[in-house]
């Protein structure tokens, strides 16, 4: 009885996936009046006051900045640098509000996100120790990747800038009808709007207000929280059909709020595989530093996080299974345990045994010595 459930669901869940994917494939393929008038339409959703300041704002700072060097991608994994950007007309100095790494393994069609927390001190190559948050308002998105690499030695291939006045708008268009949070209590302070303790939906305002807050007792470790919750929601929001019918549109809104150098077959492989793999896949998360690995300091720069950079280093490496060229091979990454054998001395005696069988010396030389694997299983006494 069980296996036939169990039959039935595997059924359900791969039409469910061919759905997706062939409502995904018309979108791509329509190329009529729908996707331009959906394009239109996210244009038009987007423009208001501020719209044309903030592309400006971002095109301009790129063109200042270095070009933008990523890695090649490798093992079929993508690692996206992901920048919330706070800029303000009034203000010269931009610093990351937001620092994420986006890593999306195309063999699993498993998402994962690292929150850098943005008063981590470490070296800014050129520059000395920084907050981390400073290297991009000092060198843009190509210098935040040398930095990482240079402390944490992950690379990435792309980046993503979006500017946080967009943000609302990506979250209407993805979820109409709000993102479910629930509130530990009221939240006003510095966001121009109050939030209530509970339960509740949030729209695009309301979750920017939520995820933006740090005036309390958890300051920015917090805030990384609520931001990588509100991100994993979006992501089971993004794949149901509603989002995919409105794909043109949603890439409309998104377009004056983002710089990206993400091309378009990649946005395409990541979606593909997200609908046809990744909607069962909960997204996994890691905040650096991590537990245990740093401690406050008041420097030249203000109050930051003085970190034990090689056991982030590690972590973050070990979640992302970043691979070591350098590195010696395990029990597990030598040859299979049967393969291995082990040599018996020659008894002269009893190869001229009559009653001598070969088979039966090889029988003892398998049950006899304890094969490599199961030498290292064997519980320590």
């Amino acid at each position: 009885m069980r296996e036939k459930e169990k039959k039935k669901k595997k059924k359900l869940k791969r039409k469910y996936k061919r759905l997706l994917f062939f409502v995904f494939t018309l979108l791509l393929l329509a190329g009529g009046g729908y996707v331009a008038a959906q394009y239109t339409s996210g244009l038009s959703f987007a423009n208001n006051s501020t719209m044309n300041e903030i592309h400006t704002e971002l095109s301009d700072s790129s063109n200042t900045f270095e070009e933008f060097e990523g890695a090649e991608a490798q093992f079929g994994e993508i690692n996206v640098l992901l920048i919330g950007n706070d800029a303000r007309g009034d203000e010269d100095d931009s610093r990351s509000d937001a620092l994420m790494i986006g890593h999306y393994n195309q063999s699993t069609n498993q998402v994962k996100l690292v929150s850098l927390m943005r008063d981590t001190y470490v070296e800014i190559p050129d520059h000395g120790m920084q907050k981390i948050n400073a290297a991009f308002s000092l060198g843009g998105p190509e210098l935040v990747r040398k930095t990482i690499k240079h402390n944490f030695d992950v690379d990435v291939q792309y980046y993503a800038i979006v500017n946080f006045e967009g943000f609302s708008k990506i979250v209407d268009v993805i979820a109409p009808d709000g993102i479910e949070v629930d509130i530990p209590y009221t939240m006003s302070h510095g966001l121009g709007l109050t939030l209530e303790p509970g339960q509740q939906k949030l729209n695009g305002d309301q979750l920017l207000g939520y995820v933006r807050f740090r005036h309390d007792i958890h300051s920015d470790y917090g805030r990384v929280e609520r931001q990588q919750e509100a991100l994993s929601k979006l992501k089971d929001e993004a794949m149901s059909i509603q989002t995919l019918v409105n794909l043109p549109k949603l890439m409309g809104v998104i377009e004056p709020y983002i710089d990206t150098n993400i091309d378009s077959k990649t946005i395409f492989t990541i979606g593909k595989g997200m609908i046809t793999g990744g909607k069962d896949n909960a997204l996994e998360s890691l905040r650096i530093p991590v537990e245990g690995s740093f401690g406050d300091l008041r420097t030249d720069v203000g109050a930051v996080l003085e970190i034990d950079l090689a056991q982030n280093k590690q972590a973050l490496r070990e979640f992302l299974s970043v691979e070591d060229e350098n590195e010696e091979p395990t029990v597990e990454d030598e040859e299979p345990a049967e393969e291995f054998k082990i040599e018996q001395p020659a008894n002269e005696d009893l190869e001229q045994d009559p009653q001598y069988d070969e088979n039966q010396k090889y029988k003892y030389d398998t049950e006899g010595y304890l094969s490599r694997e199961r030498y290292y299983e064997e519980p320590a006494i």
